[in-house]
């Protein structure tokens, strides 16, 4: 969703969210500003979206992306726990950083691969059995 490259022109399809200094969100889509809720709404939706500074047009995804997490953990029952994260922590900086971004990024998705299989079976298991829900 996001570059690295803050001054990467974000490819054409990618709806663009501008950050204004007094913190309000703005979606150049739909022309209205939205709220941390409505950005975790398109990432819910697999919606590829870039976030940029309004002035400098730094790209602000990843941060925005971490508050919106950082949110979530705050309310209801935590993803990560104590140990967990002072685990990713310890990588910073460590020789192997890249790699285990690489390695918990494959394995998140290997995950939601999982997960819409079993939905998917699920479902069909549904309708074959003529049961609906």
């Amino acid at each position: 969703m996001s570059s690295q490259d803050s001054s990467a022109t974000p490819p054409s399809g990618v709806r663009i969210i501008k950050k204004y200094p007094n913190r309000r969100l703005y979606d150049t889509a739909t022309s209205s500003y939205v709220a941390l809720s409505d950005i975790k709404d398109l990432v819910m939706q697999a919606q590829s979206f870039a976030v940029r500074d309004a002035k400098t047009g730094e790209d602000l995804t990843r941060s925005i992306l971490l508050q919106i997490i950082l949110e979530q953990e705050s309310n209801g029952t935590p993803l990560f726990n104590e140990s967990m994260l002072s685990n990713m922590i310890r990588f910073y900086g460590h020789t192997m950083q890249g790699m285990m971004g690489s390695y918990l990024e494959k394995n998140l998705q290997t995950f939601a691969d999982m997960q819409k299989l079993a939905k998917n079976n699920t479902e069909h298991m549904i309708n074959l059995m003529g049961l609906k829900r």
